[in-house]
């Protein structure tokens, strides 16, 4: 076949291989440079097999399949700035398919990513503590958007990149002034289809018509186990345009440039987001050439060299790339910075012609919220008296900072009417021209995103909105506890990633009652409480809700989860929200205690509650401890964490009917469950489970009373 490029078909986007004259800048120049693509594709795909041969490891197979795809996206299509990688207007590029990271790698390097040196690359797998080529694309290092890893969430990533600049893109652009028009460029391959998260964000990216937004499918038909017709037979191609994609179909993806450059120019003016399914084979010129075996491991010396000479290389020479190769990407970096010249002096005519407009950007982008944010916040004599439930708390700070502040991007997984996370007058993210039938409409400007019943996409792409210019967007997630289960793998990666993201988890309590078992997150918090740089917060009324989102605001380069309650709770005088920062605080000292209390968000009024029933039934005093967040607690000093505990002195009981796992740092005993909960509503489901005030009242003399016949217990985790 000739070198060919691609017609557009009758049929709903769907175009095929077929010569036809190139049009446009970049078909020219590919067509000028047609002569070079045998050398670079033969050059690439050798560096592939040796970065992976020299320490026997690596996945080398999709990469060295790919290697067209990334030739016509770096050289041709793809508008970024090797020389100034943040540059802010830069089109993004994720590659989901994370295991292929050599394929970003290398391109970051032949391209001019100043970081990315050859003897960087040449890290990979290596022992070298400062390497930039980990076996997954990592976002601290430069030309890389987002951590990608677990199959799938890149999709989602990619979906979060795309609205973002969609929602800028309507926030601040002007006739004239489209000072936000980057593209999203998200890699898959075979088993990011067929992962729900990425299935997830794929419908909720056909129904925003992301248009800015495109997926190339690396379709080699393998997976680790072998053929993809294993497990999956679908018609991939009607699935996304069931969900509202535009396709497109390209045969020869292993050697057909000038092809692939067409549908990604014509994926560009697309009204839709657009899948180009590319037929590429995995490991190709190896013995293992589209087979699984390609896809995980090194080729072996003697196939390196016999690809090698295949190819008219040296089989003794690794990692040649030689002067046609550099010459043929060597003007990427001037391209890149007459691209960011080109936007600075766009901006430049901003400021001029919409001055507050464009203050209101540069501040965004420097990730600064006005210094009176915490203004917006209730004092405490502000919030009810009367018992309210800490979900309804958490609005109440939160809604009038959402109102007032832009930066924050606010989203539900269909439950607005539970989580409390709308406000007056909000305005949803949605497609103009959507309009639903129960009468809710927005645009791209909205900053209130309907997830659906999408919970791990929903908070994947958090990530992607996030990871987009950090600080330019707060995202804010919002659904019961129990559902952050199936979120947690994208609470995890933000985490990785230091993306500020706030998730607002409510129902988080025996105390919610009547949904049962199902909902009633008995082992949930231990799991995020012991995630690295994740804030974890259970507060105890609308006061310490308020220490909770003051924490999780201010807390840039981690992710928070405050955990709310369903059901009311008690309002308590003693409760400090500047205690929240410190993670836990004495809530009421005695210095003739002999017991210390520790009581959490839901049931820290129940640590009160028991407090007073032992002075009033044994004269037994006991002093109270709030503690809302381990996380902070352990950062403060230890002579603070010692003051607060008293365990030197005297000892500490937990009560939480949570798994007890963890709580053996802080406290001698704990009052918490081991079994999942019991459908009844609220009170009962407290009283069933004997953590009413009376039962733990009497729970906590018991282990008094056995304290005092066997001293050996004050060394020991008792469980009560």
């Amino acid at each position: 076949m000739a070198p060919g490029v691609l017609e557009e078909l009758v049929g709903d986007g769907a175009i095929r291989t077929k010569a036809v004259e190139l049009v446009g800048d970049a078909r020219k120049l590919v067509k000028a440079e047609a002569a070079s693509h045998d050398v670079v594709l033969k050059t690439f795909r050798l560096l592939i097999a040796d970065l992976c041969q020299q320490f026997g490891g690596g996945h080398p197979g999709g990469a060295i399949g790919m290697a067209a795809i990334g030739v016509a996206l770096w050289k041709y299509v793809m508008r970024y700035a090797p020389h100034t990688p943040d540059f802010f207007n830069r089109d993004r590029f994720v590659l989901s398919n994370g295991h292929t990271c050599l394929f970003q790698y290398a391109f970051l390097h032949i391209t001019g990513y100043r970081a990315m040196t050859l003897d960087q690359l040449k890290s990979y797998h290596s022992d070298r503590e400062d390497a930039l080529c980990p076996g997954h694309p990592e976002i601290e290092h430069e030309g890389i958007e987002v951590t990608t890893g677990p199959l799938g969430q890149g999709v989602a990533n990619a979906v979060g990149l795309a609205m973002a600049a969609k929602h800028l893109g309507a926030t601040y652009n002007r006739p004239g002034f489209d000072v936000v028009s980057n593209h999203t460029w998200c890699m898959v391959g075979d088993a990011c289809l067929q992962e729900g998260v990425a299935l997830e964000a794929i419908s909720l990216a056909g129904h925003l018509q992301l248009n800015n937004l495109t997926i190339i499918y690396d379709n080699n038909q393998i997976t680790c186990d072998g053929s993809v017709d294993l497990t999956n037979t679908e018609n991939v191609n009607d699935k996304m345009r069931a969900t509202g994609w535009n396709v497109i179909d390209v045969e020869d993806g292993c050697f057909d440039i000038a092809g692939i450059v067409v549908a990604l120019e014509r994926s560009k003016e697309s009204v839709k987001p657009t899948f180009i399914n590319v037929r590429t084979i995995i490991g190709l010129g190896s013995k293992v050439a589209g087979q699984a075996e390609a896809h995980g491991a090194a080729f072996g010396a003697a196939d390196v060299a016999n690809m090698k000479r295949q190819y008219g290389f040296d089989p003794e020479q690794s990692f040649v790339i030689g002067q046609e190769a550099r010459k043929f990407f060597q003007d990427l970096p001037d391209r890149g910075e007459q691209y960011v010249k080109e936007w600075n002096d766009l901006m430049e005519d901003y400021a001029a012609a919409h001055p507050e407009l464009a203050a209101a950007l540069m501040k965004r982008i420097a990730g600064e919220l006005s210094p009176k944010w915490k203004d917006l916040i209730p004092a405490k004599e502000s919030f009810p008296g009367t018992p309210t439930a800490t979900r309804a708390s958490s609005g109440l700070v939160f809604n009038p900072i959402a109102k007032e502040l832009d930066s924050f991007v606010v989203g539900t997984a269909d439950l607005s009417p539970s989580v409390y996370m709308g406000w007056p007058g909000m305005v949803d993210f949605q497609h103009p021209d959507r309009r639903p039938a129960c009468g809710i409409n927005g645009n791209y400007t909205g900053r209130y995103i309907h997830y659906g019943i999408r919970e791990f996409a929903m908070c994947a792409v958090a990530n992607g909105l996030a990871a987009y210019a950090p600080g330019t967007i707060v995202p804010v997630t919002s659904s019961f506890f129990m559902f952050y289960l199936y979120a947690a793998p994208a609470v995890r990666m933000g985490a990785l990633q230091r993306l500020q993201v706030i998730h607002a988890a409510t129902h988080d309590s025996i105390g919610m009652g009547e949904d049962g078992p199902t909902h009633q997150p008995i082992e949930l918090a231990a799991l995020f409480r012991a995630m690295p740089n994740l804030l974890y917060f259970r507060p105890g009324d609308s006061e310490e809700t308020a220490g909770a989102w003051e924490a999780a605001i201010s807390a840039k380069n981690t992710p928070s989860i405050i955990s709310t309650s369903r059901h009311k709770v008690t309002q308590l005088v003693e409760t400090r929200r500047e205690g929240v920062a410190r993670g836990a605080y004495v809530l009421v000292e005695d210095e003739a205690a002999t017991l210390t209390l520790i009581g959490v968000g839901a049931e820290l009024a129940h640590a009160t509650g028991v407090a007073a029933r032992l002075r009033e039934t044994r004269g037994i005093v006991a002093r109270v401890v709030s503690f809302p967040c381990q996380r902070l607690f352990e950062a403060q000093p230890l002579a603070y964490r010692r003051d607060v505990l008293q365990r030197h002195r005297i000892p500490a009981v937990v009560l939480e009917p949570y798994a007890p796992n963890g709580w053996e740092r802080y406290a001698d005993a704990g009052a918490c469950l081991k079994r999942f909960g019991h459908s009844l509503p609220g009170p009962a489901a407290y009283r069933f489970f004997r953590f009413d005030v009376e039962s733990l009242t009497e729970r906590v003399l018991g282990y008094l009373d056995s304290v005092t016949g066997d001293e050996l217990l004050r060394r020991e985790f008792v469980e009560i």
